[in-house]
């Protein structure tokens, strides 16, 4: 029966479906009838839907039935139609909601204005139809997925819902009628059993080696329609969505269908399948369960209820071994780390296997198995918009979610699937109302805190920071694949996403199991990627773990950090700070006994990477800033805040020592750290958390003891001497300089940055930008990039914000963008207001803020340019000092640490060490060291009572080198002598200690508490007093108040470390007389910055102003001295005694400033300059003479194409000026002449080109099509219209002839352009040699003869021979010959006739003639072969003439082209140098004189002779010769010039050009009789006979007119006329001026293209003029005009008859007469040309990008008609083309360069739809042009990555059509790659 069901026809499968659908809905009345039809209904579905064989369990590879889907479809639909069932149901949904559910790749719509969760997301027609005008929107392609939230209230504001899901109310949808979805409510739970069922059997667990990926694939393939069918049937609206969800989420049918019970074989085969594959979805693991056993027995009973699940099946509990496979080896430390977790997962639903209830919950548990699939979690996704499901479907998720985890660790694809993953958690998670129920009932916090911990156990290693035997800490492994893939980051987005809705995020922070949870969690990534420091070999292998360690850090802890911190804005939240902080310090404090922590870091080792540190320091700001609460109630006590500062103080020293070098043996991976932990993504959850923590231990501690920690953590103690040589025992010399730069730097930082102590955040955010401003103009994006936003996107300050906005335009100016001559394209930018350089820049704030130490350098130097050009200062100004915001109260504390003595004691020390010149010491640490003084005086304590002096309250008497704390009374303060210890061998000098080698004290002698034999002495004469000694004392006093241990600990490690005997000389103490003090020095020095004496003189006695007013600005900008002075000023202003004291100082005449000893470095330094200064010389001299060289060069090589006319007016009148040209090689530098044996030649570039075929006939210019309606046809383009010419009349005339008659080239002629250098050619054989022989990869072909220029680096491929002699023809303009015109005509035609009189005889083969004949060949085959054959007859010689004089034809009009079109500017060529026609004429004529004409059809007879035999016309050939009437001028006038013997005579030019100026005028009068109407034909011809008798018949277009139009009339030309189109004729009347404006316009481009000519070959300006007289200049030019005369000028008084005109005129006409006879429509097509062609241009683009965007980024391509995945469009013709495609491949050439073969002749320019850019293919190579499409802020948005919208940029797209009408592509754009024929 099962066989014969699927056998069934369509119709039996109807009448079935109706006759079921009618039992059921009879429902009421007969019950029994109802429940037979359903039970018949079962049977058949499982015949349909089970594979045939069901009596036996089947093979889990068999497909189900083909049959399943139309059964089912007919099922449903009753036995309607199904078209019919599907819009049915559509007309009940109610549905407001969009969901449109889409994959990865797919282009999407976010607007921050509307959205109120920023994962909100609108599929573009919801954008489109929504109003988004003015929003901060941006387009993006989805990365992993998403779904459309158009219509849902709780993700985005109602205001931004589009027309169609703004909310309808219920009533407007009609309720469902019962009968219509009868049969969907019982054949789907049957549908949906079987779909698992498959799923069940389908699935094998994996083997250990062997993934069953394939497998898994098979079975996804196989029910790939069964799912789409699901999938349709979500799609057909609300109704169909509710029945799927009661049957998805209905228990019953679950229990009914799946439990097992049933007698079929193969359903309790699966159920065990089933049974087997839950195995291992809980948490727990059996070694874990013995953990537990044994650790609490609470946690033991998991077990048993394991047990007691499914039919007490004991083979479940025990999870499969499987799962154990990815565990850390180390089971030592797996077990201590596992049992410390498992207590703390108290939940049990977490740990225990999977149960399941429904259909959803079993299909969600497959989905998982099969690693999302992607069809399901469409399916899955796409019944969201169904309330019900949503919160059914996000409970089963939360369920399953340590299964998703445990999955996801072992997948191969792990990308793939949390792209998946996540798809599906951001729709649930992003809805704060659902995100709170969910964490409510099913303990969502809980579940993910405790998945996250289990997730990092699988990776830990024991912690090597500190104590490495013993440490009990364990880290991540950032090694792992889980941290170097982020397996993990699909768990920490959910964590982070459901943490930004206030209600969870409160939950979370008031619980405190949980926040101890995630403290342990966040401990793991404490101190993790440690790094030790390489001392003595380089590391062999730079691991790049530290990618990992950083983005965990930023993803796992800092984000979910930055979004618990959202929630603790207002003081009701201080309960919750408090909680963090108190949990966060316990953690520490367990982190410091963990790793044995006790008052000293290890040397040499640094981890970037402290969380918990930074968690703490940030909920402090928060609490100071925001919550008001106390800071000391939330601070620990001295001892742990010691501990505190340690590790945050490694990590600046470290990175001082980076940049120092000192580590570089660990390769360029630490520099990358360094820099990583700056960078803008990172520092304000990295660097700013720390530098807080330092400040608010600094402020809390004692300052003495902060002071020397500093410095001694820096490691430049030794360095502190007042002596002038140290030996320093923990740093080599070379380093100390910067390490000591480093450390004042800190201590500036620490002092003076107020990120987290009293700024608002609008102060940050200005403070931020201007840093990043003053490095660099930056654009908007970067600046958006580079400003640390708050990571948690509620925060409010976001990039794009309005203060964002509003704050840029007060700080900056925009630059638009622009163009630099050499073609590269700038961005807009954005560069500092001057008011900013003026009064904000803030080194501080810059240092802290770079990343590379170059950017410093560049704010400095860009401070200086903006000082000097408003000429603030000249010199080297030092950076500014800046005014800090106020401090917050709870931080006074902080400015202790300026007035502590031993901060005082290590200022003295280095100004003093300064003024002596000791080494190591640099402007930057003067800087610094001025710095804290001068922040030192900004923060005194109250003006302090001048009487304070007598130093009554002294303590201990180390002291006596200072009396006080307070810097402005210490200022003053004299020492006389200080002692210091210097090596024995040093002979001992009282005054100055000589050259010794080592006293590792601070300012000092050392301290004879730790150099054993001294005796301590306090005589008043010398201070002794050591930093480190001092410290260890203040830290001894606090920690052991009363045990001794810690001191045993303490004091064997610092005799250690610090004096190693026998390793430096004996030390002896040596007293050196100082007799200074701070003020005294200052002032000495000065008077060593400025180079004078006394240059030091108080501002104040001539103007006792500068002591009130504060702010002075003279001292704002300035080098040191105005340092020096505002310091001195603000001292004399904080007491009266500083100001005595500083006038007493400058009145002593000072003593002379010790002899400068040059220090070796200084004269290392002055050496440079001098160097510099040389070099520089020596530079500006080379160039000088370049440039003369240079220009003579120009000057010579150009004189062969400009002559100076004046010189040729001096030349008598009739004799020929013979002068050589002379050329230069660029190659070997000789000048001479190019001879036929040694010739020299022009670099050149040829390159095909169409761009002459792009001009059109309209001045509208075409757009590029952005709909279905528009298309581009190009039959109206120059190109087309002359290729359909020249088939016409080789369809009706000879061959030879036709090819005589028009030009070809328009597409694909050869453009030759050069950069006007010369090289010998057999230099340049040589050069191309050595280029072969050049191993560098070079950007171009030398195997196709390309190069690029010696000289001027220009593309190039050709070298054009120059024709030896005088290029020039100096024929004098006055010298009219007197021969008349019919001798001049005779002469021409003889000239003709003998050939081969070419002056280089051709028969004696010559270098030259050899080159030109290369070159010619070069030429050829520049294009390609169909624009070269023409004839009908394949390679007869018409094909090359032709060919030859078009490549004459294609430069002359190309020429034109680039001088806009016409002649009006005259002058010399625009390219004036740089053309090279004349040397392409001598090659061309010199190939065209190979080829004779016949002398029969030589074109000049017929123009210049009556014909003698009537018959000659008609003779007996098949086809006749192309008549005059219907040949192109301008070709036959090259024709005529190029077979003439070279030099030409310019008579006979002239000649030539008069002769064929007659046939080009009657050509117009024909036209033009044709275009007028009959009666105007008649009037003309009337009128024109009259006057046939007048004197100047011949010159009046009247009579000729007449003459024509009569000659005319006896042939068929005229017929027809009515029958054809009216636009024809024009039907206003011609009246004579419109004719005279018509016949001058159509002469004109003839005149222009000669008038070009006679320059080329004659030398000679070409005139300028208005538009209107151009063709009377022109005219008189080219000498048709005897004299001048503007008034009621005639174009016919150019005319010059050399014969009678009515004859020749009747002889002409006469072979149109007989060719209209036979084709009388053909006539009139061939003559009516249209002269007059608009200049090429590209095609007009939409003003905004996202027009072109969304027609073309979904259009199918016409080739292969699939959307491709690199659309890209022709600019020129606006065809649509596959990028790469390989669909449209043809002889292994892709589609875009084929189509740049066919429509550029090799040129093709593309705009990419995908990427905004615009990409150039020139040959063989391609290159990245840039966009011309900006945003808003002028920046180019390549591959749409920051999706703004774009605007045209109408300037870059000018230069882009000047750069292809101007063929200069190649020189202009740098970066040219090959393309291999795949674009």
């Amino acid at each position: 029966m099962a066989a014969a069901a699927a056998e069934w026809s369509s119709q039996e499968q109807r009448a079935t479906a109706a006759r079921l659908k009618a039992a059921l809905s009879a429902g009421g009345c007969e019950d029994g009838e109802a429940a037979a039809a359903a039970g018949e209904l079962r049977a058949l579905l499982e015949r349909v839907l089970l594979p045939s064989s069901s009596s036996s369990p089947w093979s889990p590879g068999e497909a189900p039935p083909a049959e399943a889907l139309p059964w089912c479809r007919w099922l449903l639909s009753g036995g309607e139609p199904w078209e019919g069932f599907v819009a049915s149901v559509r007309a009940y949904d109610p549905a407001t909601l969009c969901g449109l559910v889409w994959t990865a790749n797919f282009v999407a719509y976010r607007c921050r204005t509307c959205g109120i969760s920023p994962c909100m997301s609108l599929c573009a027609e919801c954008f489109h139809l929504g109003d988004h005008a003015g929003h901060d929107y941006n387009m993006f392609r989805s990365q992993a997925g998403g779904a459309c939230d158009c219509g849902d209230g709780n993700v985005m504001r109602h205001e931004g819902f589009c027309k169609r899901h703004r909310i309808k109310s219920s009533s407007e949808v009609p309720s469902v009628p019962k009968d219509l979805l009868i049969m969907s409510e019982l054949v789907l739970p049957q549908f949906i059993f079987y779909l698992i069922q498959y799923l069940r059997e389908g699935y094998n667990e994996p083997v250990l080696d062997l993934p069953s990926e394939k497998d898994l694939h098979k079975v996804l393939q196989m029910l790939e329609p069964h799912i789409s069918f699901l999938e349709d049937l979500t799609k057909m609206g609300g109704a169909m969505r509710s029945v799927l969800t009661q049957v998805l989420t209905n228990q019953q049918f679950y229990t009914d269908l799946s439990s097992g019970s049933g007698e079929n074989a193969c359903v309790k085969k699966s159920h065990e399948k089933y049974l087997v594959a839950l195995k291992g979805s809980g948490l727990t693991f059996p070694e874990d369960k013995l953990a537990c056993g044994v650790q609490e027995p609470g946690a033991g009973a998991s077990s048993s209820v394991v047990q007691g699940f499914s039919g007490g099946k004991s083979t479940s509990g025990q999870g499969d071994s499987s799962d154990e496979e990815d565990q850390d080896g180390s089971q030592g430390v797996g077990k201590h780390k596992r049992v410390k977790l498992s207590s703390t997962a108290k939940d049990q639903s977490i740990m225990d296997v999977l149960k399941h209830k429904c259909f959803l919950e079993e299909l969600l548990f497959w989905t998982i198995k099969y690693e999302f699939p992607q069809k399901m979690v469409t399916f899955l996704l796409n019944m969201l918009p169904d309330q019900d499901y949503k919160i059914a479907f996000t409970k089963t998720f939360v369920q399953h979610y340590a299964f998703i985890m445990k999955t996801l660790k072992k997948s191969h694809e792990s990308d793939t699937m949390s792209n998946r993953i996540v798809h599906i958690s951001v729709q649930l998670f992003s809805n704060e109302e659902l995100a709170r129920q969910v964490t409510e009932e099913c303990q969502l916090l809980d579940i993910m805190v405790t998945v996250l911990l289990y997730m990092m156990e699988s990776c830990l290693i024991k912690s090597e920071l500190q104590d490495e035997e013993n440490s009990l800490h364990v880290v991540v492994n950032c090694g792992e694949a889980l941290l170097k893939n982020n397996t993990y980051w699909p768990l920490v987005s959910d964590f982070i996403n459901i943490l930004s809705h206030q209600s969870v995020a409160k939950k979370f922070l008031e619980d405190h199991r949980l926040l101890v949870t995630w403290m342990n969690f966040v401990s793991f990534f404490q101190g993790m990627n440690l790094n030790k420091r390489e001392l003595n070999e380089h590391v062999e292998f730079e691991s790049q773990t530290y990618y990992a360690a950083f983005a965990a850090e930023l993803e796992a802890c800092a984000q979910p950090m930055w979004g618990l911190l959202s929630h603790c804005k207002v003081r009701e939240t201080q309960e919750y700070t408090r909680n963090v902080v108190r949990y966060c310090l316990e953690a520490l404090q367990d982190w410091f006994d963990a790793i044995n922590f006790v008052d000293e870091p290890t040397p040499n080792q640094v981890t970037f990477h402290l969380p918990m540190h930074r968690y703490y320091a940030m909920f402090l700001s928060k609490a100071v800033k925001c919550q008001e609460l106390d800071l000391d109630s939330l601070l620990p006590d001295q001892e742990m805040l010691m501990k505190l500062m340690v590790h945050p103080l490694q990590i600046q020293a470290s990175l001082s020592e980076i940049h120092s070098n000192m580590w570089v043996r660990n390769g360029l991976q630490i520099k990358g750290q360094a820099m990583t932990y700056v960078q803008s993504h990172f520092c304000n959850s990295m660097i700013d958390p720390d530098i807080y923590l330092l400040q608010v231990c600094a402020s809390r501690l004692d300052p003495d003891y902060f002071i020397s920690s500093v410095f001694e953590r820096f490691k430049v103690v030794d360095l502190l001497t007042m002596a002038s040589q140290h030996q320093n025992t923990v740093l080599d010399s070379e380093h100390e300089r910067s390490m000591l730069e480093g450390a004042l730097t800190f201590l500036v930082i620490l002092l003076s940055l107020r990120l987290h102590l009293g700024m608002t955040d609008d102060e940050i955010l200005r403070a931020e930008m201007v840093a990043q401003l003053c490095m660099n103009d930056r654009t908007h994006s970067s600046l958006l990039d580079l400003i640390p936003e708050n990571p948690n996107p509620k925060s409010g300050i976001i990039p794009g914000s309005l203060s964002f906005e509003s704050m840029l335009s007060a700080v900056a100016d925009f630059k638009a963008p622009v163009f630099e001559p050499g073609g590269s394209m700038q961005q807009g930018m954005y560069t500092p207001k001057a008011e900013v350089w003026d009064k904000e820049f803030d080194p501080v704030m810059v240092i802290l803020r770079t990343v590379y130490r170059r950017d410093v350098q560049s704010a400095m130097d860009r401070y200086t340019t903006f000082l000097k050009q408003s000429g603030k200062v000249h010199g080297n100004p030092w950076p500014p000092y800046k005014k800090r915001t106020p401090l917050h109260p709870s931080y006074k504390g902080l400015m202790r640490l300026l007035h502590c003595k031993t901060l005082h004691i290590v200022l003295f020390t280095l100004l003093y060490k300064i003024l002596m010149d000791h080494q190591n010491l640099s402007e930057h640490v003067l800087c610094m060291v001025l710095y804290l003084i001068e922040l030192g005086l900004e923060n005194s304590s109250e003006q302090e009572s001048d009487e304070e002096d007598s130093a009554g309250s002294q303590e201990r008497c180390h002291d006596s080198w200072f009396p006080g704390n307070n810097l402005v009374s210490n200022m003053r303060h004299f020492i006389n002598y200080v002692r210091v210890r210097v090596p024995e061998t040093a002979p001992e000098v009282k005054r100055e200690p000589p050259a010794s080698t080592s006293s590792d004290g601070l300012a000092a002698s050392q301290s004879s508490r730790r150099s054993k034999g001294l005796q301590r002495e306090n005589s008043g004469t010398a201070q002794v007093f050591s930093l480190v000694a001092e410290r260890r004392k203040k830290f001894q006093e606090i920690i052991n108040r009363n045990t001794t241990e810690a001191n045993q600990a303490v004091r064997p490690k610092t005799s250690m470390k610090w004096s190693a005997p026998g390793a430096t000389p004996q030390l002896t103490t040596a007293i050196l007389e100082v007799k200074e003090s701070i003020l005294s020095l200052l002032i000495k020095l000065h008077h060593k910055l400025s180079g004078k004496q006394n240059s030091y003189y108080p501002p104040w006695l001539d103007d006792m102003e500068t002591l009130i007013q504060h702010e002075n600005p003279k001292y704002l900008h300035g080098d040191g001295m105005t340092a020096v002075e505002r310091i001195l000023l603000k001292a004399a202003l904080q007491s009266r005694l500083n100001k005595h004291i500083i006038e007493e100082i400058c009145r002593k005449v000072t003593p002379p400033v010790p002899p400068k000893k040059i220090s070796p470095a200084e004269k290392k330094t002055l050496d440079k300059e001098e160097r510099r200064q040389k070099a520089r010389e020596r530079q500006q001299k080379l160039l000088a003479e370049f440039a003369s060289r240079q220009k003579s060069f120009m000057e010579t090589a150009m004189d062969v194409e400009s002559p100076e006319v004046d010189i040729a007016m001096e030349i008598a009148t009739a004799e020929q000026h013979v002068s050589e040209a002379v050329y230069d090689c660029v190659i070997c530098g000789q000048s001479g002449p190019s001879t036929e044996e040694r010739p020299a030649g022009l670099v050149v570039l040829l390159q095909a080109s169409s761009v002459l075929g792009q001009c059109r006939d309209t001045t509208e210019p075409k757009k590029l099509p952005t709909s279905e309606k528009e298309q581009i046809y190009p039959g109206d383009t120059c190109a087309a219209v002359y290729e359909a010419r020249l088939a016409t009349l080789q369809q009706y005339f000879k061959d030879s002839s036709c090819l005589q008659s028009v030009s070809i080239g328009w597409e694909g002629g050869v453009y030759v352009q050069t950069c006007g250098h010369t090289l010998h050619i057999d230099c340049h054989k040589s050069y191309m040699e050595s280029l072969r022989n050049d191993q560098v990869l070079q950007g171009f072909s030398v195997e196709k003869g390309e190069f690029t220029c010696p000289l001027c680096r220009q593309f190039a491929n050709s070298v054009l021979p120059c024709y030896p002699g005088n290029n020039v023809e100096r024929t004098l303009w006055q010298c009219h010959s007197n021969k008349s015109m019919q001798d001049l005509i005779k002469e021409v035609e003889e000239l003709q006739e003998q050939l081969g009189t070419f002056p280089v005889s051709i028969s004696s083969e010559t270098n030259l003639s050899k080159e030109m004949e290369s070159v010619m060949k070069d030429i050829k085959s520049t294009t390609q072969k169909k624009y070269t054959d023409y004839s009908k007859s394949p390679g007869s010689p018409d094909n090359d003439f032709l060919f030859m004089y078009s490549v004459a034809r294609t430069n002359l009009e190309l020429e034109l082209v680039h001088r806009g079109g016409n002649l009006c500017l005259g002058g010399a060529s625009t390219a004036g140098k740089r053309s090279c026609l004349n040397q392409l004429f001598h090659v061309l004529a010199m190939h065209m004189r190979l080829y004779s004409i016949d002398s029969a059809f030589n074109p000049w007879k017929k123009l210049t002779q009556l014909a003698r035999d009537e018959n000659l016309q008609m003779s007996n050939e098949e086809q006749p010769e192309v008549p005059v009437l219907y040949r192109d001028v301008s070709s036959l006038l090259l024709i005529q010039i190029l077979t003439m013997p070279q030099p030409l005579r310019k008579e006979h030019f002239i000649c030539i050009t008069k002769v064929l100026f007659t046939l080009l005028y009657m050509q117009a009068l024909v036209i033009l009789s044709v275009k007028c109407s009959t009666e105007d034909r008649m009037t003309w011809m009337n009128s024109g006979a009259l006057k046939k008798n007048l004197s100047n018949a011949k010159k009046t277009w009247e009579v000729l007119l007449s003459h024509v139009i009569s000659e005319l009339s006896k042939g068929k030309i005229y017929e027809q006329e009515e029958t054809e189109d009216p636009a024809m004729d024009s039907t206003s009347a011609w009246c004579p001026q419109s004719i005279e404006i018509y016949l001058q316009q159509f002469c004109l481009p003839f005149l222009r293209i000669t008038s070009l000519l006679q320059h080329h070959l004659f030398g000679g300006e070409l005139p300028s003029c208005q538009e209107g007289e151009e063709f009377t200049v022109l005219a008189n030019c080219l000498g048709l005009l005897s004299s001048f005369q503007s008034s009621q000028f005639s174009s016919a008084s150019c005319l010059d008859w050399s014969v009678p005109p009515f004859d020749i005129i009747s002889q002409w006409c006469s072979e149109l007469v007989s060719f209209s006879n036979n084709h009388t429509k053909q006539v009139k097509i061939l003559l009516i040309q249209e002269p007059k062609w608009d200049l090429p241009r590209l095609l007009q683009l939409p003003e905004n990008y996202n027009t072109i965007f969304q027609y073309y980024h979904r259009k199918s391509c016409s080739v292969c008609s699939k959307v491709p995945k690199d659309p890209a469009v022709c600019l020129v013709c606006g065809t649509f083309v596959c990028l790469k495609g390989l669909c449209c491949k043809q002889q292994s050439y892709c589609e875009c360069v084929l189509h740049s073969q066919n429509c550029g002749a090799g040129t093709g320019i593309f705009l990419l739809i995908n990427a905004s850019v615009i990409i150039i293919i020139r040959g063989l190579r391609f290159c990245l042009w840039g966009s011309v499409y900006l945003d808003a802020h002028g920046e180019e948005d390549r591959d749409l990555r920051r999706g703004k919208p774009l605007y045209i940029c109408k300037e870059r797209y000018k230069v882009l059509e000047q750069q292809w009408v101007s063929h200069t592509f190649d020189h202009i754009n740098k970066r040219w790659g090959p393309h291999y024929n795949g674009l």
